[in-house]
């Protein structure tokens, strides 16, 4: 369902909701009001609420499509076709003010989703956990909101803070905002610092894992696969867990976690809740109905919910439509002569010719996002393979490179698309790379370049390398909240 009423403010940085508008009077354009909690005062509205939270993460703005596309194009795996400056063109070459329509648009739909989750905590603790009576099924949906807010506090230190490996997270980090706006007013509040950003969204995690439903089910037995990748459950909180923790830089809470809902030895499994495995066939991942075993938590759209114009990842990646970049064939990635032409992620790579004789141009796309128009593909947030990575990455950077287990791991990602190749150690340039592969398109280089702390590298000879060390190595922070609120202090 979705939800009754969303006002952006004016200051363009948060957004709040209401059932329904007074029936005599007309609402104040600056102030929604919380109608004594009327949002929480049945099971089925607070049902719809919590639903309607995942409105905002699914938005093209953010995790539906431009989180993804930014999060790619920041590294150096891709070129550009249109050098137009709405479709991330200042992303692609380094050059990002605080007005443009990356910073300030996603800063933005980050903090409307933010302020979402954090009207439905409030309310759930005002009125709605005692509407719903069982404080399991409460504790649940408030797990679900604060799992979304984790994932958005995260995009937001990735693109505009520096990474905790510099200074333990000692650096400033974004406003740390917990408790929901429903009318306007002073929003004032100066930025936490990177570790308190990252130990919230730890605390949010945390909380949703050990209250989160452990697994959906249509009927019986009979999983529910759209809810189970579309939803957030115990196992994608763990999942999303050793993401954070590896950024963290702390390898051995990588481990416990991942120990969790990995098996000791391949084939690798979880072994309770979501029954999480690599898919034999790499390309199904890509394919209708988008629920394999592998996809942890992804964003849907229908034809009836799209990501919106200009957001769509076929347009940005597959070379239809506006066909906005194409793979940059000088890249190490492109030239890696141990990733073959028969690998499966080799094979998804989509060749296009226009003109012909002299004139002809080929330029290369990823196949992962086929359906075109009404662009109806699933945009991937986190995915099995990236927790087999992650465990195989704090095992090597703790026990080193020889590390058996690191090498199956890391050997069951390579040979579920090429069984003719076998890494022979778990080096950190060898995971990395692996990672750089398997994730094409799904917005993972940016985050392994950020986290790091590693410099950009140039793009041919169109955009130079961006040393680490640079101020514009990271997003400025949006101008709107610049304007709005005077402690943002940068």
């Amino acid at each position: 369902m979705k939800k009754k009423f969303i006002i952006l403010l004016s200051t363009g940085l948060l957004a709040f909701y209401s059932c329904q508008k007074d029936k005599l009077t007309p609402p104040l354009t600056t102030s929604v009001s919380y109608q004594d909690f009327a949002p929480f005062q049945s099971a089925a509205r607070i049902q719809a609420q919590v639903l309607g939270l995942y409105a905002t993460v699914r938005s093209g703005t953010s995790f539906g499509g431009r989180l993804v596309v930014y999060g790619d194009i920041k590294g150096e795996n891709w070129m550009n076709n249109s050098a137009n400056g709405i479709t991330g063109y200042n992303t692609w070459r380094n050059s990002n003010n605080s007005v443009d329509t990356e910073t300030v648009g996603l800063w933005r739909q980050l903090y409307l989703s933010i302020n979402d989750c954090n009207l439905f905590v409030d309310g759930m603790a005002s009125t709605g956990a005692a509407v719903i009576g069982n404080p399991a099924t409460s504790n649940a949906l408030v797990a679900e909101a604060r799992f979304l807010r984790a994932i958005n506090y995260y995009a937001l230190l990735m693109m505009y803070c520096q990474p905790y490996s510099v200074n333990s997270g000692a650096s400033p980090g974004v406003p740390l905002r917990l408790v929901g706006n429903s009318s306007a007013g002073a929003y004032d509040l100066a930025p936490a610092t990177v570790a308190q950003v990252f130990n919230q969204i730890v605390a949010d995690l945390t909380y949703a894992q050990a209250n989160l439903t452990l697994i959906y089910y249509t009927t019986g037995t009979t999983l529910d696969g759209a809810s189970n990748v579309s939803r957030a459950t115990q196992n994608a909180a763990t999942a999303l867990l050793t993401r954070v923790y590896l950024a963290m830089g702390q390898y051995d809470k990588v481990v416990t976690e991942a120990n969790k809902i990995v098996s000791a030895a391949a084939p690798f499994t979880a072994s309770t809740g979501v029954p999480y495995a690599l898919q034999a066939a790499y390309g199904n991942i890509y394919k209708t109905p988008y629920t394999t075993t592998e996809s942890i938590f992804s964003v849907p759209f229908t034809s009836a919910e799209t990501p919106g114009t200009q957001n769509q990842l076929a347009t940005y990646f597959n070379g239809v439509g506006a066909a906005e970049y194409f793979l940059n064939v000088t890249s190490p990635l492109y030239l890696d002569a141990s990733w073959k032409a028969t690998d499966a992620r080799r094979v998804l790579i989509k060749t296009v010719t226009t003109g012909s004789g002299a004139t002809a141009v080929t330029k290369y796309y990823s196949n992962k996002y086929a359906t075109g128009s009404p662009y109806t593909d699933w945009s991937p947030v986190m995915r099995y393979a990236e927790v087999l990575l992650n465990l195989a990455e704090a095992r090597s950077n703790l026990f080193g490179p020889t590390d058996p287990q690191a090498i199956a791991l890391l050997n069951a990602v390579r040979k579920r698309s090429d069984a003719t190749t076998t890494i022979a150690t778990a080096t950190i340039d060898n995971i990395l790379q692996e990672r750089n592969i398997e994730f094409l398109g799904e917005g993972q280089r940016w985050n392994d370049l950020w986290r790091l702390k590693k410099d950009i590298p140039a793009k041919g000879t169109a955009v130079a390398a961006l040393a680490s060390s640079s101020a514009s190595w990271v997003w400025p922070v949006s101008a709107d909240e610049q304007v709005y609120n005077k402690l943002i202090g940068r």
